[in-house]
């Protein structure tokens, strides 16, 4: 039969399961943006920035069983987008980047939009294709598909021709899906001497990832049969309950709160299960794992990258975990877990004591924020934030509760994330709570997306920051150095923005209009109308990530660089900038 290539992807779009695209259609995907519109099963979105979708994509990936897909313009579309496939490569979320191209059949140079797609995307995906028959568009679609959910997860990056969206071809069928993803085995002598390991250890610890969502009962069973503390990656949170006695926070050294450092500090032996141990849940690596170090990962190339690794398990840990756990119950006495729990209730209450005890001028405490929202939320509410002392104020102050419901960028660590992210999972999930945590520098990123919510009637919720600086490195610049630099932001009028793009405004100046300021939004929320929370927050007691990732950089430097960097601080703070 003749069809076009456009025809054909959407039929194999369809086939996987995709329920969203995102983008803005162009002359180069006219075609495809036509099939889509005719698809029962598929909703094309248009966002106000390529941007922005690319963080939809991301996060439909994130929260739900299906995958994201963008569906894009060339060239500008492209490098548009190319933050939040950055962000979805470095994260290892599943994303199909599916993009118009120049036409084929034409011999004239210069064509429109006419870049080396295929070279821009290469270092930021885990594969790229090109179409050049009609015959190869659903099996491409396929390969890609099972490229991006396999292994390590990630993006792909398909071109499509405008001559073959456009033209019709012959094609003999077009079949249905029929993926086979195939797990790496597990090998049970590795799980034997991760028994043998834990089983000797006099104080073990686990340190869990983004990558063992899915095995949450499972490392519960491990954490409470060992009496062991348990901490999560920024990525991680809610891996393991925030609200289970044995969870400490994030992370473990010196940038984690007292609960999680005090817990981890003698430390003997570390499980740790979908990490990479990379700079932002290690604090700029001050944390580091035991000699005794148990790895358990997707990606070979995690284990023993940046420790030695006596037991590394090269598996997925949907079925490393539930194998330990099984076995190691089997093979040991459980102990008393009541003594760390008891310890880190004392050390995580009295670090909420000294916020709630902190002076914010009039403005809003952060542990006051997190306190009321926490009790007026859901406890499978799914919470986004953004890059920015917000997202550190979050992972120390605010618990939560179940896996998958904390998505963050992490590793690519790109501001903008948040607006577009809530957005996309409040339209996938509208029955539940799906709030956003952002800082007013992130918010002017991608802030207008505000209008895909309202043109949808997506109930999505931002909570705005607001204390027009870019905190986090203001307060990493002001550390050292004594002074800040370009970190003042432009001032907006949030109530008019919000009037604007259709957004429901809400104020939250003070600690008191906490409670009623939060109802406000949930219930808005509640009747699918997008809402603008501007938070007056207080920033000015510092994060222990901040301070404790400062002082690890500090430490790095040797002895003439240290004092230089002290000296000018000192000589600064006294005499003034």
């Amino acid at each position: 039969m003749k069809t076009t290539a456009a025809a054909l992807v959407r039929h194999a779009l369809e086939e996987i399961g995709v329920r969203y695209t995102f983008g803005i259609p162009g002359v180069h995907n006219i075609e495809l943006y036509d099939e889509l519109l005719g698809s029962e099963n598929i909703l094309p979105v248009l966002v106000t920035h390529e941007g922005g979708g690319a963080f939809m994509a991301d996060a439909i990936s994130r929260a739900t069983d299906t995958i994201g897909v963008l569906a894009i313009v060339p060239a500008a579309g492209i490098t548009h987008a190319m933050s939040g496939v950055g962000e979805a490569f470095l994260d290892g979320i599943p994303m199909l980047v599916i993009s118009g191209g120049v036409r084929t059949d034409m011999a004239q140079a210069f064509q429109l939009h006419d870049v080396d797609q295929q070279a821009l995307m290469q270092p930021l995906t885990k594969a790229t294709f090109k179409l050049e028959r009609y015959e190869d568009a659903i099996p491409m679609v396929y390969e890609a598909y099972k490229i991006a959910v396999s292994g390590e997860p990630g993006p792909v990056f398909i071109e499509l021709p405008a001559n073959l969206q456009l033209l019709t071809g012959e094609v003999d069928s077009m079949p249905a899906a029929d993926i086979q993803l195939v797990r790496p085995p597990l090998d049970d002598k590795e799980i034997e001497a991760a028994v043998a390991m834990l089983a000797a250890a006099e104080r073990p610890g686990l340190f869990v990832g983004w990558g063992a969502r899915d095995v949450t009962d499972d490392l519960v069973r491990i954490a409470e049969h060992l009496g062991a503390p348990v901490s999560t990656t920024l990525q991680g949170l809610g891996v393991f309950p925030g609200d289970h006695p044995l969870h400490v926070g994030m992370g473990f050294g010196r940038s984690s709160v007292p609960a999680a450092e005090n817990a981890f500090r003698d430390c003997d032996v570390m499980l740790a299960v979908g990490t990479r141990f990379a700079e932002i849940c290690t604090g700029s690596y001050g944390a580091v794992p035991p000699e005794k170090l148990i790895h358990i990962d997707i990606n070979p190339d995690a284990i023993g990258a940046n420790h030695a690794t006596p037991v590394g398990i090269h598996a997925d840990s949907r079925d490393a975990v539930p194998a330990l756990a099984d076995a190691l119950l089997e093979a040991t006495r459980a102990r008393d877990g009541s003594i760390v729990a008891s310890a880190i209730a004392k050390d995580k209450a009295a670090y909420r004591d000294e916020w709630h005890e902190h002076d914010s001028g009039g403005r809003v405490n952060p542990s006051r924020l997190f306190e009321e929202l926490r009790s007026q939320l859901d406890d499978d509410a799914i919470i986004v934030t953004d890059d920015g002392n917000h997202t550190f104020l979050t992972a120390e102050l605010m618990p939560i509760h179940k896996g998958g419901t904390y998505l963050s960028p992490t590793d690519f660590n790109c501001m903008g994330y948040c607006v577009p992210a809530t957005i996309a999972v409040k339209m996938a999930l509208p029955e539940r709570q799906v709030v956003g945590i952002v800082g007013d520098g992130a918010f002017l990123m991608t802030g207008l997306e505000s209008v895909t919510a309202a043109s949808n009637d997506i109930g999505a919720i931002w909570f705005v920051f607001n204390d027009g600086e870019l905190a986090q490195i203001a307060q990493a610049q002001e550390i050292p150095y004594q002074r800040k630099a370009c970190t003042d932001i432009g001032k907006l009028n949030y109530e008019a923005f919000a009037a604007a793009t259709g957004a429901t405004y809400v104020g939250i100046h003070s600690d008191g209009e906490l409670a009623e300021g939060i109802a406000t939004a949930l219930a808005a929320s509640a009747d699918n109308r997008p809402v603008l929370v501007d938070v007056h927050i207080d920033y000015s007691k510092k994060t222990r990530f901040t301070v404790g990732t400062v002082k690890t950089n500090l430490k790095r430097f040797d002895t003439k660089n240290k004092l230089r960097i002290v000296g000018r601080a000192l000589k600064r703070k006294v005499f003034g900038a």
